[in-house]
């Protein structure tokens, strides 16, 4: 048995989102494929991810410096704390699924919070003397990304700052499978559909070896 965490960043819902929608396929086909499996889905716009601002930085500040985690102010306690959490169920999943659209050539902000809070010293990765260290080696993930056009290959490629930033932090952490499904040029009314129904049996396919 083994835990996955589907991880969305869109405040749509799967009706109204292309990613979503894909999502929703793969995540149907690999519940059917892997039964004994935990799924836990994250909607990153429902849950509580503290943003690194000056409760944050101020309260690890002074548990580095060795104060007791109770002379913390409660915006402190608070924030530290839920971070700590959010840290420790990244690491104890073995299966990671995010879903996003593209926005301005990257992730929505959601998810760039999700990715700072579990991107901590001591969990995800180490600091050696020959450089960083991935901590979560073996495990692997999946991005699924929608967008308007095609930024995976092309004369666009160049603008694409969302799968290749997740693929770099994931690299960071020490995975290295990492897998894609890109539902690309939905901003063309036309093709809007068939890319959409092409990515949903690419899903489907993908969850049963996933």
């Amino acid at each position: 048995m083994g835990t996955v965490l589907y991880i969305t960043a869109n405040p749509l819902d799967y009706q109204e989102s292309h990613s979503l929608a894909v999502g929703k396929a793969f995540i149907e086909a690999y519940c059917e494929a892997n039964p004994a499996d935990e799924v836990i889905h994250l909607d990153l716009y429902k849950e509580n991810i503290p943003p690194f601002d000056a409760d944050v930085l101020r309260g690890w500040k002074k548990l580095r410096s060795g104060s007791p985690f109770d002379q913390l102010s409660d915006a402190e306690k608070a924030k530290v704390e839920r971070l700590e959490e959010v840290v420790d169920q990244y690491v104890a999943a073995d299966k990671y699924v995010y879903v996003s659209p593209m926005w301005n050539f990257s992730i929505p902000p959601v998810l760039k919070a999700y990715t700072d809070a579990t991107s901590i010293p001591g969990k995800t990765f180490k600091y050696t003397h020959e450089g960083p260290v991935g901590l979560l080696s073996g495990k692997k993930a999946l991005h699924i990304q929608a967008s308007g056009s095609v930024y995976s290959e092309g004369p666009l490629a160049w603008l694409e700052m969302g799968y290749s930033y997740m693929t770099k932090v994931l690299h960071f952490y020490g995975i290295e499978s990492i897998e894609a499904i890109f539902v690309e040029g939905t901003a063309l009314s036309d093709h809007a559909l068939s890319v959409k129904e092409k990515a949903i049996a690419q899903a489907k396919e993908a969850a049963k070896q996933f």
